[in-house]
C-alpha cells in the first residue's frame, strides 16, 4: 500500500464553513417559521457533503409537499449563496490543514471533492490563495461518490492508494464507493473503524505511515 492521491472535502476540512452554511440554510426557512428554520439547520448538519440542490429539494418536499421547479431551485441557490458566501470567504482555516497542504504539495497529487458548485468552489479557493495546492478541483454536480470514483479511475492508481479526507458520512460513502481510504474530521467517526481526529493536526503523521511504501 502507498499514497498516490490525496483528496479533501472543503467545508469542515479546509475551511471552518459548516456553521456559516448551516445558518444560511436556516435563514432560508425563516419565512416558514422558527420550527422550519430549526429543522433545516439540523438537516444541514446531518447531511454534510450532500449537494445543496438535494437539500433544497428536501425543503420543498417537506414543507410544501411537492417537488421544486427548476426555477425555484435556482432562486433558492441564489439566495443561499447571497447569505453564505461572505461568511465562507472569511472562514478560518481548519487547524493543521496548511501544514498538510505544504507538506504534500509536489509530493502527491492533491485535490478537492466538494458538494459545492464547481465554479463557486474554484473561485473560493482562488480567493483564499489555496487553489495552487490542488491538481484537481471538483464540485457538484453529480454526486460526490460518482465524482470521486471517476477521479480515482482517471488517476490510474490502485484505489486503496487514494485517501479521501472528510467530515461527513457522505465523504466516507464516497471513499467506500471509490475503494479509497478515508480519514475523518470529528468524533462522529470515533467508533466506526476509521482513523480520525478533531482537526487536521494529526493527519500528516498518519499519511506518512502510508507514504513509507512510496519508495
Amino acid at each position: 500500500m502507498a499514497l498516490s492521491l490525496l483528496m479533501f472535502d472543503c467545508d469542515g476540512v479546509i475551511l471552518e464553513a459548516v456553521d456559516v452554511k448551516a445558518e444560511a440554510f436556516a435563514r432560508l426557512g425563516e419565512p416558514l417559521g422558527p420550527e422550519a428554520a430549526d429543522r433545516m439547520r439540523v438537516f444541514h448538519y446531518m447531511n454534510g457533503g450532500v449537494n445543496r440542490l438535494e437539500k433544497f429539494r428536501w425543503v420543498y418536499r417537506t414543507f410544501y409537499g411537492r417537488e421544486a421547479t427548476e426555477a425555484e431551485l435556482t432562486d433558492m441557490a441564489r439566495r443561499f449563496a447571497e447569505l453564505a458566501l461572505d461568511g465562507v470567504r472569511k472562514s478560518a482555516l481548519v487547524p493543521g490543514i496548511m501544514d498538510v497542504l505544504r507538506r504534500w504539495h509536489g509530493r502527491v497529487p492533491m485535490g478537492v471533492c466538494s458538494g459545492s458548485p464547481e465554479d463557486e468552489l474554484r473561485g473560493l479557493l482562488e480567493l483564499r490563495g489555496l487553489a495552487r495546492y490542488f491538481d484537481i478541483i471538483s464540485g457538484a454536480p453529480p454526486s460526490k461518490s460518482i465524482r470521486l470514483q471517476r477521479i480515482v479511475q482517471e488517476a490510474n492508481i490502485v484505489p486503496e492508494d487514494a485517501v479521501m479526507v472528510g467530515d461527513a458520512f457522505a465523504d466516507l460513502d464516497a471513499a467506500k464507493a471509490a475503494g479509497a481510504r478515508f480519514y475523518g474530521r470529528g468524533p462522529r467517526f470515533e467508533n466506526i473503524g476509521c482513523p480520525w481526529h478533531h482537526d487536521m493536526t494529526r493527519l500528516n503523521d498518519w499519511l506518512e505511515t502510508l507514504a513509507q511504501d512510496n519508495g
